[in-house]
């Protein structure tokens, strides 16, 4: 669910920052799609690195860290009028509710982590002949 929310949120940002000025598209447009995007990639690097806790919690903490650098790119698109109050405030409340939603995840890490089952292909035995 995370995962998704943090996906719909890198959609609006992208959408919304098509409008800012030519100007802007090596400096703030270019590090919000950047900011707003890794936040989905650290919570799948999470995922794939679920085995090992510390590994977990340390992506985890990494897309926390992303959300709230979205936040501020964000607060300074508003900041320079290239959103409306109404955008800000949709944007940084998902993102508030994605860093709450990695807080808990954090919280309850042990919940997500641990030994996954090795998924072996019916044809794996292919590969592992000479």
């Amino acid at each position: 669910m995370v995962y998704q929310q943090a996906k719909a949120v890198a959609t609006d940002v992208f959408v919304i920052s098509r409008r800012f000025p030519r100007e802007e598209s090596c400096a703030l447009t270019d590090q919000i799609r950047r900011s707003s995007r890794s936040v989905g990639a650290q919570i799948a690097e999470a995922w794939g690195k679920r085995r090992y806790e510390k590994h977990f919690i340390s992506k985890l903490t990494d897309a926390d860290a992303e959300q709230y650098e979205t936040q501020h790119w964000v607060d300074t698109a508003l900041d320079c009028g290239y959103v409306s109050r109404e955008e800000a405030g949709r944007l940084n409340d998902g993102l508030a509710r994605i860093g709450r939603m990695l807080g808990s995840m954090m919280a309850k890490s042990s919940s997500f982590c641990g030994a996954t089952p090795l998924v072996v292909r019916e044809d794996a035995a292919e590969y592992f002949t000479s």
